[in-house]
């Protein structure tokens, strides 16, 4: 495969709409920088020796992190590609989408790791739903099977992290914890159903969303990050958050996974709680007081430091997708103008200067200003792969809405 390639490409495409006799919209600029970067990230990638490269975020010292085949977040690399193939109608990426999809082919066994939804998901699923590919529909169920593993029946939900004995969460005394996040992996096991046809997946999705339902929640629609249940009754044992800032506070990325994970859960059951709890859980962002005018939330809406804490653009970008699907939803004409509108505001903000980087910054990553755990010290402000997959979904799922 040729180097060199996407980036001049790219660039030559971008400098055309730049001096066209027309102007450019926003959404059509965001897709064509994205093209010139992403281009020159698969140049990159392409130039280096080795099997696998996976670019994630930034390192400290302004290097490239490339995280393992079993890192969450492998699978969002090769899922943009597919996304930018989408958006762009390039033929030539799907050969490099094709490879490095197949590059995360060991996921679908992960058996200690609750996050394969998210890492086949994002890169077969997207993979199979463009190129009906049966080998990626094998892998998704297998995905699914792994994932059912972790199902714990006392407590009625897959377990997200394991407790190891010496580990931090022993030292917490949590036996059984899941996080917010795992919401997200849902969609792998409705999947799983509709491409097997075996609706045991189906059910074990929908007993975690009905647990999560009755247990994550605040009454003022916020959700905690960590249920511990007690693996032994199934009781609840903590409420916690390990990566915002208090066990009370409102940690950003967490509201929007679970804003989109409950809109995906009514998208297969039409379950109306589920579509209820999404929009709430929104509800609450957008009325919170410390939401910034550009509507790209603080890492933790209850920060200490606020104004001056760090925004994370990774959730913004989750709660535009999810936005754009909510919209469709039988939310009423309103709210669903209004939600297609919030949408709109906050990826005009993601797709401004001050959000998207210039082509060849920013580590070639898209968005800058996330967040990964700031109790943690640990990715403060960089770009996140993640954050680049969500965008680029939210101004697919743009564009499909407005083709409708």
């Amino acid at each position: 495969m040729k180097t060199g390639f996407f980036a001049v490409a790219a660039l030559a495409a971008a400098v055309g709409a730049c001096t066209g006799s027309k102007p450019v919209a926003w959404d059509e600029a965001a897709i064509e920088n994205a093209r010139v970067q992403m281009g020159m990230q698969i140049d990159t990638v392409e130039s280096l020796a080795g099997e696998f490269h996976n670019p994630t975020t930034i390192n400290p010292d302004g290097s490239v992190h490339y995280c393992e085949v079993t890192d969450w977040r492998s699978g969002f690399f090769p899922g943009a590609v597919w996304y930018l193939y989408e958006l762009t109608g390039d033929t030539a990426l799907v050969p490099y989408a094709r490879k490095y999809t197949e590059a995360v082919a060991e996921a679908q066994h992960l058996k200690w790791h609750h996050d394969v939804g998210f890492m086949v998901g994002s890169s077969f699923g997207n993979g199979l739903r463009l190129t009906g590919d049966s080998a990626y529909a094998d892998a998704m169920v297998e995905a699914a099977r792994s994932l059912s593993t972790r199902f714990r029946p006392n407590a009625g939900i897959i377990q997200s992290w394991d407790v190891d004995p010496g580990s931090e969460r022993e030292a917490k005394g949590w036996t059984c914890p899941v996080i917010i996040d795992n919401m997200m992996n849902l969609e792998l096991l409705f999947e799983a159903t509709r491409l097997s046809g075996d609706s045991s997946f189906h059910k074990l999705a929908v007993s975690h969303a009905d647990r999560t339902l009755k247990e994550h929640f605040r009454p003022d629609g916020s959700c905690f990050h960590v249920i511990d249940y007690d693996s032994i009754s199934g009781d609840v044992a903590h409420r916690h958050t390990a990566q915002g800032c208090a066990h009370s506070s409102a940690w950003a990325r967490g509201q929007a996974w679970a804003i989109y994970g409950f809109t995906v859960a009514y998208r297969y059951t039409g379950n109306p709680d589920y579509l209820q709890r999404a929009v709430g859980t929104f509800e609450f962002m957008k009325a919170h007081p410390h939401m910034p005018a550009d509507k790209v939330p603080y890492w933790d809406m209850d920060a200490p430091g606020i104004p001056d804490e760090p925004r994370d653009a990774s959730a913004a970008a989750v709660i535009a997708s999810a936005l754009y699907e909510m919209s469709g939803c039988p939310v009423g004409d309103d709210k669903a103008t209004a939600y297609r509108e919030y949408a709109d505001s906050i990826m005009q903000s993601l797709s401004s200067p001050e959000y998207t980087a210039a082509p060849g910054e920013n580590g070639r990553f898209l968005l800058k200003h996330s967040v990964t755990s700031k109790p943690a010290g640990v990715e403060i402000d960089v770009p996140l792969n993640y954050a680049d997959y969500y965008y680029l979904e939210a101004l697919k799922r743009r564009r499909d809405s407005s083709s409708i």
